[in-house]
Formats: structure tokens, C-alpha cells, sequence
């Protein structure tokens, strides 16, 4: 390629990178329940930067998931968008593969052996749990040696205890403390999803055909629903009150 945009807003973090020609600019800030007001802006922001518009993009790339609901339903709409304006393709990264790529390359420089080419990814979900996945570089690009799963601290716990780490990268780590026995495991909280790191992982999905209609584009959950909705919740009140009357009536 010789122009992608990419985003990611599964986390806190917000994080915009366009890349043309080998040439990269990137923006990082608060995410959360800014990102819906603050991406578009950033992206524009970039473009005018580089001096292009999007219809000169080769794709457009934007972290999947898993990660907040909001966050991934933003990516993915504006991803959609964008794409559906001037006719690109998209290319859905996962979130969690963007993290190890992260770790790997930026804090390579500072370890003597090669356990950032292996790394356990563990993101917080929030609700006491984590999203975790156990991703291996070699051969130029990464795969999963256990894909993208949600879990608590003590189940990921046992799994380390028969499989140890080499590197663990995520922000669990600084979530959960003391909760995730890493062992002698290279521990790399500040690891994030920035999409400066995202860029050569679009790259390697685009190699090999992986590119998508924007239409076919979907965010990964991994947890199917969080709370109810408001019709649900009627219902359930409905149902409660109507037992309730059912018990008051006399026999």
C-alpha cells in the first residue's frame, strides 16, 4: 500500500496514524466517550497534515476489538463510513494483536532475548475479567498461539501455571497487580493499542488479500451483552410484578 489511515478506540486511548509513502503521522489522546466527537476531527487533522484526501488512501484500517462496546461501535461506523464515501476497502485489525505489536516493537530495544516476538496480551474488560490472547512473530508477522478469549485473573492463572509466559503486554497488568501471576514473565504494561503499531499489521492483512467490503466490516465481541436493554428491562419488571400479584392472590 502506499496510503492506509488507521484508528483504534477499544480502550481509553485514542489513537489515529496515517501512513504514505513510508512517511507516518500520528495522534494520540483520550478515548472513552470522547472518541465519537474527536475521531473524524483527528483523521481530517492528519490528512491535511499529509496533504492528501481520502480518496488517495489505498484502505482504511481500524482495531476490531475486542475492547469497549461504544468504542468498537465507533471505530467500526466511521471505519464504514469513510470507506462507503470513496469507495475503499477496510481492513479490520484485531486490537489485541495490535497491542503485541506494540510491545514488540517498542520495547525490543531494551530486552537482550526475543520473548517480545512471544507475547500474552491481557487487556482489562472491566467486570473483573480479562481480555487475553497469546500471540508469536515469526516468519514477519504474527499469529495467534491462542486467539482473542475472555476470562478472570484466576482462570488465566491456571493456564499460565501449565503454559508460563515469556512476556505478558496489556493494561490488565497494571489493573489486576498482584491478582496475574506472571512469574519470571517480561512484564510490559505500557503496551497499547496505538495505531502507529497497527499499520504494519494492515500492511501484512492487505498482502494477503484480507481487505473487505465496508459493509462486511464487524467489530469482535467477545462478551455478548453487558446490560440490558431498556425494553428488557420492562419486561423483566413486568414479569416480577405480575408473580408478585399471582402470590398476593388468595387461596
Amino acid at each position: 500500500m502506499t496510503a492506509c489511515l488507521a484508528f483504534d478506540t477499544a480502550t481509553e486511548h485514542l489513537s489515529i496514524a496515517l501512513q504514505v509513502r513510508g512517511r507516518i503521522w500520528s495522534h494520540d489522546g483520550p478515548g472513552g466517550a470522547l472518541a465519537s466527537s474527536t475521531l473524524i476531527p483527528g483523521i481530517m487533522d492528519l490528512l491535511a497534515q499529509a496533504g492528501i484526501d481520502l480518496r488517495d488512501l489505498d484502505a482504511i484500517a481500524f482495531g476490531r476489538g475486542p475492547g469497549a462496546f461504544t468504542g468498537l461501535r465507533t471505530a467500526c461506523s466511521v471505519a464504514q463510513g469513510l470507506a462507503f464515501g470513496v469507495d475503499k476497502p477496510v481492513l479490520p485489525i484485531d486490537t489485541l494483536l495490535t497491542v503485541a505489536e506494540d510491545a514488540r516493537t517498542r520495547f525490543a530495544t531494551g530486552v537482550a532475548d526475543d520473548s517480545v516476538n512471544d507475547v500474552w496480551v491481557t487487556m482489562d474488560a472491566r467486570m473483573d475479567e480479562i481480555y487475553a490472547a497469546h500471540g508469536v512473530f515469526e516468519s514477519g508477522r504474527w499469529r495467534y498461539a491462542a486467539a482473542p478469549f475472555l476470562c478472570g485473573p484466576q482462570a488465566l492463572n491456571e493456564r499460565w501455571r501449565i503454559e508460563p509466559p515469556r512476556a505478558i503486554a496489556g493494561s490488565a497488568l497494571a489493573v489486576f497487580g498482584e491478582r496475574l501471576d506472571s512469574g519470571d514473565a517480561l512484564r510490559l504494561p505500557n503496551a497499547l493499542p496505538r495505531a502507529r503499531s497497527m499499520l504494519p499489521l494492515a500492511d501484512a492483512l492487505w498482502t494477503q488479500g484480507g481487505a473487505v467490503d465496508a459493509a462486511l466490516a464487524l467489530p469482535l465481541y467477545l462478551r455478548d451483552k453487558v446490560a440490558q436493554t431498556m425494553a428488557e428491562r420492562a419486561a423483566v419488571k413486568a414479569l416480577a410484578a405480575a408473580g408478585a400479584a399471582t402470590r398476593e392472590v388468595p387461596t
